[in-house]
């Protein structure tokens, strides 16, 4: 390694060039990265969905679920299984371990599912593909009173235009119903015409469609024989012939039906600012970048509004770019303030030729890293872009350390190539073993196998260790050439004298203060130690029994609230309006508390966005900037919530102000085979949720209780040719409908059914009326074949892991969710499990994810630090000087409680990364102290003395590693945006654990140094006494 630095440092054309050629290469690769707001999560799951139309839950659970569940049951590499039965479809989702090659694993779904023999024959084919979960980046309302079908079909042409915009491809409306056709007979009207559902769909398939009938080649060219009679329109359809009398009359479905070309038969009401809306939700895709499409969306909706139809707006509702641009703004702001400040320590501290090629040397390593970064999957996004301040302290760090020795060995010798060489040399071993143990601090966090959090962990973590290698190439093969030339300043002007007075101040500190306390550390070791265990043991402390908060992902205020009311199974449309109307008069009451408290000069909410439906009302709250309000999104959900009231008859009621997918604080998967043992079990645990203060909203996935009808043959049916499935399905033809085709129409595939009139499907008196065909035309009632009862039903059934399930959530005021599972395993849960004997809970959502996630670190992080363990161990030749440098890496974390407990700021996941970081500073300081020792004791100096100058000697670089790492990230501790909240967790954990590891290295590495060369001795002596014992010689040692 010394000959590739000294040719390196003596050939400045090469390195020079390497340093131009990363620039380049790393600019050209910056400008091609995505772009986007954080990285897209790519779960390694795969869904199976099943359409049986019309069949129970029940029998889709029964017959669908179970079958799809079993056949997959031992194949390996599943994570969970969940499922969800309900009416007339079914869904099994299976997530694969992270170390699954995916590919393959769906290839054995797939080949599974297709060897089911035993499946329902009138099935839809199973569909398998993979899950994907897309962010939605854009959301566009398209409003107009202008009629249902008219703003559907506007929305679709709206639509397909964006879909052709730069950086667009997926966009999903919300708030719309599917298009369908209803030719709709009568009872009366079939026995009338002597007509049959059955007769009436052939007719319809067999004169409604475009086919090809060949070509003819004629001398005068080629032609085509086509029939195209696909109906489109209700008159289409209504012309289609149906039978020729024998009078010669002709029967079409227009004289026997009605032809209704409108909606699937769900009520809706979608609105936005009370006006008929659509919205338009465009997704984020495989390749993003949210800057351009944010772009060309903007310009496209300011171009199109001139061409709307009268009456309708186009209005931009969200855009995350903005808040992208805000935070990408406020890092980058955090990171030059920063990156200034740490110059003026340097260009103070050290030469100011130094502090310039410091600076060079991280920008280097950054467009280092732009090259490595795209090959890894990793785009330009809020984590990765904060991951390069985050590094700022040890790329830093590993520029300091050897420029620092650079420019004491040119003081000592005047300066030239072979200081430089010298001085690189020197200090090469702790540089390389610090980036190493550092890299090996961070990589865990890649293996992380729990799906979501892996992927915003995984683009950290690769931002670090790309910068980190290209620092070390920076550090040993550039800087000492650009270091080469420096001499020993002879004159000095007004700054230079400046400059050199305050770095001498520095070296005298050292030497007469810190002499003087790193002596009396040594001296008293025992007492050193014992003082920094206190500190340690009361930071855990403190961070066990809970002063200082803990959550596991950092809560993310949106500029949006949005308020979901769950309603029960069989509410009527017109209980659903008026809760809507109740939600409408909260959101008057909050604006008008808002308008009195800063007398009209206050806006809180921008735009109100509602749709109801028979089983759930949503209303989306979009809030003004966070500069114009002056309540928090928290806050005004809070109030909202209150101002809402009580809904007695709601089965959930949840209003959210967090981004993204956020789930309840509080969550719970309860299981067991037997669904109204699982319903009694689950209302016994929400009665048990509701007695903590802290929990509100109590709420369960639990399909709520119906009534339906059941058909029971009579004895004699199949007498008349009768069977259970003929009757069910003359029944399901009426009721239901009978499909009969799909026809395209706006890019959409358009059912067509035949079936009752709406009004008769609607009333139950119409079951008396209905006639059952037989084989031999004869029309009986249904009531004659057929006993009709009620018998209590379900919507829907949910699974877990191959077992009935129901997810029971709450909202939480504060984290205290620790407690509160505390409490009912031990209060609540033995009494609960013994009164419904098989039942079983498990944590899911943010607790499963945190509980999966220390089972993951701690594990990953054993093999980590044995890694670090070894690697210092082999480098130092010894087994107790690598503990003597690690042993401060637990302080960084110490550290960070204490940081976390002083600003009150919530340990989250991200905290970990900047423990992380502080602990790689911590190395990098303890390698260069214990190396520096050991090259003392080489030269022939005592141990202990030999500690205490080596602390004497390197207290400058590991001053300035330590200030310039807390310095550089004050700027971002100091910023008061909302954009900033996310990320100062990470910032405290760093800042606040580099400055307790400052003292750590500087005294409590010497006295554990001193109390290892104590347990040496011991050793020593023991030895001695052990070969006396059995020889019967004292050896000279001894003697002596």
């Amino acid at each position: 390694m010394n000959k590739i630095i000294e040719w390196w440092a003596r050939n400045s054309v090469a390195a020079n060039l390497l340093m131009i050629g990363i620039f380049l290469a790393g600019t050209i690769s910056f400008f091609s990265m995505e772009r986007e707001m954080e990285p897209q999560v790519r779960f390694p799951g795969l869904e199976i969905n099943v359409v049986w139309p019309g069949a129970s839950p029940q029998d889709v659970e029964q017959q669908i679920v179970e079958r799809i569940e079993e056949s997959v049951r031992d194949l390996d590499n599943i994570d969970w299984v969940r499922s969800f039965a309900n009416e007339g479809s079914g869904t099994v989702v299976i997530l694969a371990t992270g170390s699954a090659d995916f590919s393959q694993f769906m290839n054995d779904v797939k080949i599974r599912v297709d060897s089911i023999s035993s499946l329902p024959r009138d099935i839809e084919p199973p569909i398998v593909r993979q899950f994907v979960n897309r962010n939605e980046f854009m959301r566009i309302a398209v409003s107009g009173d202008i009629g249902e079908k008219n703003l559907r079909y506007l929305a679709e042409e709206l639509r397909r235009e964006a879909t052709r915009l730069p950086g667009v491809s997926i966009i999903d409306l919300f708030g719309v119903r599917d298009e369908e056709v209803s030719i709709e007979i009568s009872e009366s009207q079939l026995r009338r015409y002597n007509l049959t559902f059955d007769e009436v769909a052939q007719a319809i398939r067999n004169n409604s469609l475009n086919r090809s009938a060949g070509s003819i080649r004629t001398e005068a060219g080629s032609f085509s024989i086509t029939a195209r009679k696909l109906a489109d329109t209700e008159k289409d359809f209504a012309g289609i012939i149906l039978r020729q009398t024998e009078d010669g009359a002709t029967i079409r479905v227009g004289d026997v039906a009605t032809v209704v070309d409108g909606f699937e038969d769900t009520e809706i009401l979608a609105t936005l600012n009370g006006v008929p809306a659509i919205l338009l939700q465009i997704q984020t895709s495989e390749t993003m970048d949210i800057v351009t499409a944010s772009r060309a969306v903007r310009e496209w909706i300011d171009e199109r509004k001139a061409s709307l139809p009268e009456g309708t707006t186009l209005t931009l509702w969200t855009d995350d770019n903005e808040a992208f641009e805000s935070r990408m703004n406020t890092i980058g702001s955090a990171a030059g303030s920063g990156l200034v400040l740490v110059l003026i320590i340097l260009m103070l501290t050290l030469r100011p030729k130094v502090a310039l090629w410091v600076a060079v040397g991280i920008a280097t390593a950054y467009a280092g890293a732009f090259i490595l970064l795209p090959a890894l999957g990793v785009s330009i996004n809020m984590l990765s872009t904060f991951a390069f301040l985050l590094v700022l302290g040890i790329v830093v760090d590993d520029a300091i350390v050897v420029g620092e020795s650079i420019h004491s060995e040119a003081q000592k010798t005047g300066g030239g190539i072979t200081a430089s060489v010298f001085g690189t040399q020197m200090v090469a071993k702790p540089v390389i073993f610090a980036v190493l143990t550092t890299i090996i601090a961070f990589l865990p966090w890649i293996f992380i196998d729990d799906g979501g959090t892996s992927e915003f962990t995984r683009h950290i973590t690769w931002v670090v260790v790309t910068a980190l290698i290209f620092s070390l190439v920076e550090s040993l093969l550039i800087l000492p050439a650009h270091l080469a030339n420096m001499k020993p300043r002879e004159k000095l002007g007004a700054f230079g004298r400046f400059q050199k007075s305050i770095a001498d101040s520095i070296t005298n500190f050292a030497q007469r203060h810190y002499r003087r306390l790193g002596s009396w550390a040594v001296k008293n070791r025992y007492l050193t130690f014992a003082i920094f265990i206190v500190v340690f043991v009361i930071g855990m402390g403190m961070f066990s029994i809970g002063y200082v908060k803990k959550d596991f992902m950092p809560e993310i205020e949106s500029d949006q609230i949005t308020v979901d009311v769950t309603l029960e199974e069989g509410t009527s449309y017109n209980r659903a309006l008026e809760i809507l109307a109740q939600l409408q008069t909260a959101e008057k009451k909050l604006v008008d508390e808002v308008d009195a408290r800063t007398d009209g000069e206050g806006k809180l909410i921008e735009n109100w966005y509602t749709r109801s439906r028979r089983d759930s009302v949503i209303a989306i709250v979009k809030l003004a900037p966070p500069e114009v309000r002056d309540m928090s999104a928290k806050d005004a959900s809070i109030r909202l919530r209150e101002l809402i009231g009580d809904i007695p008859d709601a089965k959930a009621v949840s209003v959210q102000y967090k981004n993204g997918n956020s789930s309840p604080g509080f969550e719970l998967s309860v299981r067991h085979p037997d669904l109204d043992t699982l319903r009694s079990a689950v209302q016994e645990l929400e009665e048990q949720l509701r007695t903590y203060e802290n929990l509100y909203d109590v709420r369960n996935n639990l399909e709520s209780g119906s009534q339906e009808m059941r058909i029971n043959l009579k004895p004699g049916a199949e007498k008349l040719g009768l069977t259970m499935s003929e009757v069910t399905r003359q029944v399901r033809q009426a009721y239901y409908g009978e499909e009969v085709q799909r026809i395209p129409r706006q890019g959409q595939s358009v059912k067509v059914f035949v079936r009752y009139p709406k009004e008769t499907r609607r009333n139950l008196e119409s079951l008396n009326e209905m006639r059952i065909r037989t084989l031999d035309g004869r029309e009986v009632p249904l009531k004659a074949v057929a006993d009709l009862e009620f018998a209590p039903g379900i919507k829907g059934i949910r699974r877990w892991n191959f077992n009935r399930a129901a997810r029971v959530s709450a909202d939480m005021k504060d984290n205290t969710r620790s407690e509160i599972t505390k409490d009912l395993e031990e209060n609540f849960y033995p009494s609960w499990k013994k009164k419904y004997p098989g039942v079983t809970t498990d944590p899911i959502g943010q607790s499963e994810g945190e509980a999966r996630f220390v089972q993951d670190v701690l594990s990953l992080y054993v093999t980590a630090f044995f890694l670090m363990y070894t690697l210092l161990a082999i480098a130092f030749r010894s087994y107790w000087q690598p503990i003597a440098i690690m042993v401060a890496m637990p302080y960084a974390f110490v550290g960070a409680i204490y940081g976390h407990f002083v600003t009150d700021m919530t340990m989250a996941i991200f905290s970990y990364f900047g423990i992380a970081a502080a602990a790689g500073v911590v190395v990098n300081d303890n390698l260069v102290l214990v190396d520096y020792c050991n090259k003392l004791r080489e030269r022939g100096m005592d141990p202990m003395t030999a500690i205490v100058e080596a602390g004497v000697a390197r207290f400058r670089p590991i001053l300035l590693t330590s200030v310039t790492t807390f310095v550089g990230l004050v700027p971002m501790m100091m910023e008061r945006s909302i954009q900033a909240a996310f990320l100062q967790p990470i910032v405290v954990a760093l800042a606040s654990g580099v400055l307790i590891a400052f003292f750590v290295t500087l005294f409590m590495v010497p006295s554990l140094f001193a109390i290892g060369l104590d347990i040496g001795k011991l050793f020593a002596g023991l030895k001695r006494k052990i070969v006396e014992m059995f020889t019967g010689r004292k050896s000279p040692s001894a003697a002596e």
